[in-house]
């Protein structure tokens, strides 16, 4: 993916505009008015933002014009749907909106294929559970139903996994007192692998300014790799009030950094 050449989808990035925070500021009062023309400069001057992004998906083979115009398309959606009342970078909220958009695109794109024989033993496992449940009344094991359609389990393990529908990791779990959990609120990250701002900048200083309770509850997520669940265990309290209070620490942290 050659991403050192100067004209992208008909735009020469050579020329791309900077655009400073004043600016941005003055410009998003603008579009709230409805301004169509601040809307296209703003967007013109967060090109450069869009170009950063696609670089980390360098290994990608798609083309790197089809990437940037799908980056474009999550830099639009985020300055849509941006708050300039919240104490947060446009670059801050835009980044994983961009991020997403291409991860999406990218996945859509190169689904795996499942075979036809892989989707018949899917649906015969489904239809025989189904029939199973009804008769008596209880759910049966992968072995009952490999012994009613006459199909080793294995096979049908393999065949149900294989017609699943990714889950997106922003997908909502449930949502308690306001606070929505999300799927990657669940998961545990026990390598640290995903490419987020706790790992890329240096925190310790912002880190040093939370009380205690919410340094703690940081060091658990985001340093240990544990999820919410297994954090509110430890601290004793609820995961929603954990959800709470790490939405806070993060928000005290981005602020101190912003300063």
């Amino acid at each position: 993916m050659a991403l050192n050449k100067v004209e992208i989808c008909g735009v020469n990035t050579a020329k791309l505009p900077l655009l400073t925070n004043e600016e941005k500021d003055a410009l998003f009062a603008r579009i709230a008015q409805g301004d169509k023309e601040a809307r296209e400069i703003f967007i013109e001057g967060n090109l450069r933002l869009v170009l950063s992004i696609i670089k980390r998906f360098s290994a990608s083979n798609e083309n790197v014009d089809d990437l940037f115009q799908i980056g474009c398309i999550g830099l639009i959606k985020a300055i849509d749907n941006f708050n300039t009342a919240l104490d947060v970078k446009f670059s801050t909220y835009a980044v994983p909106m961009i991020i997403g958009e291409i991860r999406r695109y990218l996945r859509d794109n190169n689904s795996i294929r499942v075979s036809r024989s892989l989707r018949d033993t899917a649906y015969k496992a489904i239809y025989a559970k189904e029939n199973m449940m009804k008769q008596n009344l209880k759910e049966p094991t992968v072995s009952e139903i490999a012994d009613e359609i006459g199909i080793s389990k294995e096979e049908i393990v393999m065949a149900l996994d294989a017609i699943q529908s990714p889950v997106s990791l922003f997908e909502p779990v449930y949502t308690e007192g306001g606070d929505t959990l999300y799927v990657m609120d669940q998961i545990s990250d026990k390598k640290n692998k995903e490419e987020n701002w706790v790992e890329e900048l240096s925190l310790s200083e912002a880190v040093k300014r939370l009380n205690e309770r919410e340094r703690h509850i940081i060091e658990l997520r985001y340093f240990q790799g544990k999820t919410q669940m297994e954090v509110a265990k430890e601290v004793g309290i609820s995961q929603a009030q954990v959800s709470r209070l790490e939405k806070n620490a993060l928000k005290n942290m981005k602020s101190y950094l912003q300063n």
